[in-house]
């Protein structure tokens, strides 16, 4: 019996959090395809969605929640710098950026934290 709910939790995930998602991802690809990239409409919608990216970023370094409560502040600025460092100097890698960031969290997590 376990399988089954197993199997039917995977498929609630996928039927209501991937697909309604992928929509709108697909829909965005679709109507993208005219415009240009430099078009103010796009350069608007890239600020907000950088704005809002580095807004969701600053609550978790700030005011964050659950396990990441119980890191000291520092820690949390020092792995979001060294994770910007790391895409800086990786040719603008974000691939590298957050492995280096997660790195540093998870070190800094087993050495300073109880």
């Amino acid at each position: 019996m376990s399988g089954w709910i197993d199997w039917h939790a995977y498929l609630v995930l996928i039927l209501v959090g991937f697909l309604p998602n992928e929509i709108w991802r697909m829909l965005g690809v679709v109507l993208v395809r005219g415009l240009d990239e430099g078009s103010e409409v796009l350069v608007w919608v890239r600020a907000v969605a950088t704005a809002v990216l580095a807004g969701v970023v600053a609550q978790l370094i700030f005011f964050p929640a659950g396990a990441l409560a119980v890191m000291p502040m520092g820690l949390r600025v020092g792995a979001a710098l060294c994770g910007f460092a790391a895409f800086l100097l990786v040719r603008r890698s974000v691939l590298a950026g957050v492995a280096v960031g997660e790195a540093v969290l998870l070190a800094g997590a087993v050495l300073l934290v109880p």
